[in-house]
Formats: C-alpha cells, sequence, structure tokens
C-alpha cells in the first residue's frame, strides 16, 4: 500500500483536534496523489507542516479518510494493531472477568478502527467489515485477535456492499476451526446463542446487554411483555429471573423460533407466548383483550436511518409510548429504548413523554441507561442507544 500526504482545511484541522474520526472529502485540501483503498493518508493542518494524524483512504466514500491515529505521526505495522486490540480488551476485562462470555471486542470508529467491529461469543470471534479500507490489513487484525485472546475460531463477515463488490467472502472461517455456526454464550449467567454465519449483524445483538440484565433482576414473579422481540433477548432474561409469564412480539417467525429457543436453554417456570405480528397491532389487540403487564419493554429497529426521517421517528416513538403505556398495569414498568442515532437522547425522551402525557395516566421516570461498557463512545455520532425506565402510576 502506498502513502498519501494530505493537507486539510481549518474545519477538517478542528474536527482531528476534537479527536474526530472522519475526514470528509469536503475538508480535504490537498492530495500528494489519487490513492486506493487502505492507502495511508499522512494528515497535514491547513498551515503548519506538522503531521496531526494517519488515516485509511477510502476513494469511494463521502468520509475520505477513516482516522485510526490522532496523535501526529505513528509506525503502522503489525505492533500497532496489536496495541489496538489489545487497549480494546483491557477497556472491557472487568465485564469479560464477569459470568459473560459474549461482548464486543471492537467498537469501530470508537476504538479508533472505524469501519470494522468484532464480536465474541464464548470461543469464537466475528469480526464484520464495511470498508474496503481494510482489505490490506486483515491478515493483521486477524493476528492481533489471536494473541490477544486466542479465540478457537475467527469468523469473518462483510458489509452487503462489499459482498456486492465480490472483495471480501462473507459467512467463512478465516482462522482456527469453527465446530457448529450455532454458538451458545453467557449474558450475566444467562444462556444464549448466535448463529455466527447467517445470524444479523455477527449473530446477535450485544448492544442491550445491560438493559437485558436489569430486566431479568426485576422480572420475579412478574408478566412481562416484549415488544420487538427479535430473538427474545429481554424475554429469555426475564424468563431465568424469575417471570410467571413472558409474551413476545415480533414481526418475524424466524426471530420468535430463535426467542423460543434462547429461553429453553435456561431454566424457568415462566409460560412463553408469541406473537408473529406487527408490533402496533400486537398492541392494538392486547388492548382489546384487555391485557395488562407488570413490565412492558418497547426496543424498536431503528425508525431513522436517513436524516430526513428523524422527524417521523419521532412521531413513531411518541405513538408507541402511549400506546404501549395503556397495557401496563399500575405501579409497573415501562421500558422505552431507541437505536436511532440520528434522533438525540433529548429528543427521544421529550417525545415518550409527551406520548405518555397524552394518557393522562401519571408517570415517573426512574432511570435511563445508554451504552455498556463494550459500546464505548469516542464521538457524537458514536451514540445512539438511549433507554427511559418508567413507573406507570
Amino acid at each position: 500500500m502506498g502513502n498519501i500526504a494530505v493537507k486539510v482545511s481549518k474545519a477538517g484541522e478542528r474536527a482531528l483536534r476534537a479527536q474526530h474520526p472522519w475526514v470528509y472529502a469536503s475538508s480535504i485540501t490537498k492530495l500528494s496523489k489519487e490513492g486506493q483503498p487502505g492507502d495511508l493518508c499522512i494528515i497535514y493542518g491547513s498551515k503548519k507542516n506538522k503531521v496531526m494524524a494517519i488515516g485509511l483512504y477510502d476513494p469511494v466514500s463521502p468520509i475520505r479518510i477513516k482516522v485510526i491515529y490522532h496523535e501526529g505521526p505513528a509506525q503502522i505495522d503489525a505492533l500497532f494493531w496489536e496495541g489496538k486490540v489489545r487497549a480494546s480488551y483491557e477497556i472491557r476485562s472487568e465485564l469479560i472477568a464477569s459470568d459473560t462470555n459474549g461482548y464486543r471486542l471492537l467498537h469501530g470508529e470508537n476504538d479508533g478502527l472505524p469501519g470494522i467491529v468484532a464480536d465474541v461469543y464464548d470461543s469464537v470471534c466475528v469480526v464484520k467489515v464495511y470498508s474496503a479500507v481494510w482489505l490490506p490489513y486483515l491478515n493483521q487484525i486477524y493476528d492481533s485477535i489471536e494473541r490477544v485472546i486466542a479465540p478457537a475460531a475467527i469468523v469473518q463477515r462483510s458489509s452487503r456492499l462489499l459482498q456486492q463488490d465480490d472483495q471480501l467472502a462473507n459467512g467463512v472461517c478465516v482462522r482456527g476451526r469453527l465446530t457448529d455456526p450455532l454458538v451458545h454464550f453467557v449474558e450475566h449467567g444467562v444462556k444464549f446463542s448466535a448463529h455466527v454465519i447467517n445470524g444479523h449483524k455477527t449473530g446477535y445483538f450485544l448492544d442491550h446487554r445491560a438493559n437485558r440484565h436489569r430486566v431479568g433482576q426485576m422480572s420475579k414473579g412478574k408478566t412481562v411483555l416484549d415488544i420487538f422481540s427479535y430473538a427474545g433477548g429481554f424475554s429469555t432474561h426475564a424468563a431465568a429471573g424469575g417471570a410467571t409469564k413472558v409474551v413476545s412480539v415480533d414481526i418475524s417467525r424466524q426471530a420468535l423460533e430463535i426467542a423460543k429457543y434462547n429461553i429453553s436453554l435456561n431454566d424457568h417456570q415462566c409460560t412463553h407466548e408469541t406473537m408473529a405480528m406487527d408490533a402496533f397491532e400486537a398492541i392494538d389487540l392486547l388492548q382489546s383483550q384487555r391485557q395488562k403487564f407488570d413490565i412492558v419493554v418497547v426496543d424498536p429497529p431503528s425508525f431513522a436511518k436517513r436524516q430526513e426521517e428523524t422527524e417521523l421517528a419521532i412521531k413513531q416513538y411518541k405513538r408507541l409510548a402511549k400506546q404501549a403505556s395503556q397495557l401496563v398495569q399500575r405501579h409497573g414498568t415501562l421500558l422505552l429504548a431507541s437505536c436511532s442515532a440520528r434522533v438525540e437522547a433529548r429528543d427521544f425522551f421529550e417525545a415518550c413523554e409527551a406520548g405518555l402525557s397524552a394518557t393522562g395516566r401519571q408517570f415517573q421516570l426512574d432511570a435511563t441507561h445508554f451504552h455498556d461498557v463494550d459500546h464505548p463512545i469516542a464521538f457524537p455520532q458514536g451514540s445512539y442507544l438511549k433507554t427511559g425506565y418508567y413507573t406507570i402510576y
């Protein structure tokens, strides 16, 4: 790979000083040459001939440079990548030492590795690659992971774009030996499964672990409704935590079968029901049946994948808060969550409270939660997860 000298504008310089991991094409004032994906960019400020940062060049993206080092010049070699992986592991060491062996080892930009993530399920590490800038460095990343955590297998997954361009094989074991693509793991002692070859993302969603654990701790002797349950993360913790009844709602029958399986992995005495239907229709049906639950969890997929969808997303959160609260027993708990990065936390909680206020019922915000330790946030756009716990009177 070649090296490219890059000059950035004052705006680009300010972003780099703030440790921002992206340099947009519009912030570049001068290139020493046109580059290939993954070429190393030596980034200089607008005036001084001093190296500010090192990044990886992406000729086809508006985010032209993905920054991997913000402290001036650096030697980018095997020791550099191992240092990145080891530093990420150390941040998560307390979580890993607990009764949890499903965690995110590398969280993209937030761990200084823009465009790549790595999730660990027991002894299997799944690396998902989102940008062609990583193609020249993957073997060094895999070497580093092997040295730091010594997994039994490393599975490579790739984004749809890389699959379409035939640039990177998807769903293949690239290191070690994968004996079964359905991998069992635990989070805070509760058993789960992840299909590391065909499962969504890397096989499971790990980011809500702390909230799932909290719901499990609250569920003893309670009835629980899990709306947008997907593979039953909240449902499984509730069942394992001693809930008497759990209802999982998701539009995907396949996801609900995974939820049933995950619950079956754990000792429990609860009744588990599933509803394979649209969430809003399910809420209406449960209301018509006059059903109530001690705990209602509402964790929808992102409602705003583009900036122009933000206003509609806020309306949807308000609608969900209003309708789902009608299913909560008096003095029960309503958990409302958002994974829409484009909806700021303030706007999300305001929408939730507007929806709750419209019901005429009294409510109280008991707690908020954002990102667990294995999903650290290093820049504003890296923050996406927000959760509110409301008592409904």
